[in-house]
Order: structure tokens, then C-alpha cells, then sequence
């Protein structure tokens, strides 16, 4: 599947659909997951206090060379995140990785 299926622009930057697996073994961006339409990320923090999504805000930026923040899904697996970026840059990253 093609990653761009996973990116919307937006204002701001590019929305990234995400579907995070915390509690693994190490951390990694994974494959675009077909059913749900959203990119596999695994992070090794417990999904308790907010450790994960830290996690997740730090492995992506991480990525993607600039601070990304998660716009919607906190308490769900399911996330939206925001990276200040175009679209090119934010796919061939993603591509990349």
C-alpha cells in the first residue's frame, strides 16, 4: 500500500493516520496497515500517564526532522498526528524510513 494513503495535507502541514502497538519489544515505524488505512507505529512504552504518545511524538519527530504533535486520538490506539511539513517532503521521509 502506498504511504501517500496515510497522508492528508492540511493547514499547518501534513496529517499522518497512525495506529500505534505499545509495549513492544522496540520501538519502529512499521508498514501501512491495509485494513485500517494507517501507518503501524510500535513504541516500548505502556500506554499509562501519557508515556506512550510522548513516545510516539519522539520516535516520529524523530523521522521526520521536525517536532510533530498529536492532534486527535490521545487515549486511543488510533492516532492523528501533525508534522509541519509538505506533503513531498513528509512522504519521501516516510518513504524512507
Amino acid at each position: 500500500m502506498d504511504v501517500s494513503e496515510v497522508l492528508r495535507a492540511v493547514k499547518g502541514g501534513v496529517e499522518v493516520d497512525i495506529m500505534v502497538t505499545p509495549n513492544a519489544k522496540r520501538p519502529q515505524v512499521g508498514e501501512v496497515d491495509e485494513w485500517r488505512k494507517r501507518l503501524v507505529v510500535k513504541v516500548q512504552a505502556l500506554p499509562t500517564e501519557g508515556r506512550a504518545n510522548r513516545a510516539v511524538v519522539e520516535l516520529l519527530s524523530e523521522l521526520f526532522g521536525t517536532r510533530v504533535e498529536i492532534v486527535r486520538g490521545h487515549t486511543d490506539r488510533q492516532k492523528t498526528v501533525l508534522v509541519p511539513l509538505d506533503m513531498e517532503t513528509a512522504r519521501s521521509r516516510l518513504e524512507g524510513a
